[in-house]
């Protein structure tokens, strides 16, 4: 299983751009997983529903499942968040796992930039980032990617598997 990170600074088009490629991997018969980091509290679960109320009354872990997916819902209470080796090892085998918003993982790694956000390249302070993708021009020796040419991405990613 080939890990790539996808770097950038909200509204660079990071989730556009993994969508389309996750596209292109199932296009191409290979399975692909996401991970996705967030720094705001999230939750699947619903107040009232019954297992949000199986939460609340103390479980530390709830599995939701039907005819259609399932999910795990672990409370980490006061531990802390696990790694990302920890996180993966939980997936089932694939050909490839695309992460989201861990920016500062040690794991080969895209970054999505436009200028027109005028925020800071990260290629520069972080030796993992492989590419950049972007529509603008970038000075850097890192190959440049066209972020409207998914395909052009997606093959750059493809050779590394």
């Amino acid at each position: 299983m080939q890990v790539f990170g996808f770097a950038g600074w909200s509204g660079s088009g990071k989730t556009t751009l993994i969508e389309r490629l996750i596209a292109l991997f199932v296009a191409d018969g290979l399975r692909v997983a996401t991970i996705k980091h967030t720094h705001h509290d999230f939750d699947l679960d619903h107040p009232g529903k019954d297992s949000w109320r199986h939460r609340e009354a103390g479980a530390t872990e709830v599995l939701l499942t039907s005819d259609r997916r399932w999910a795990l819902l672990h409370e980490l209470g006061d531990a802390a968040e696990p790694d990302l080796q920890t996180l993966l090892a939980k997936l089932e085998p694939c050909d490839a796992v695309l992460i989201e918003g861990c920016k500062f993982a040690d794991v080969p790694k895209l970054e999505v930039y436009r200028a027109a956000l005028g925020k800071p390249c990260l290629h520069a302070g972080d030796s993992a980032i492989i590419a950049v993708v972007t529509d603008s021009v970038v000075q850097t020796d890192l190959p440049c990617l066209d972020i409207n040419q998914p395909q052009q991405i997606y093959d750059f990613l493809k050779a590394r598997l």
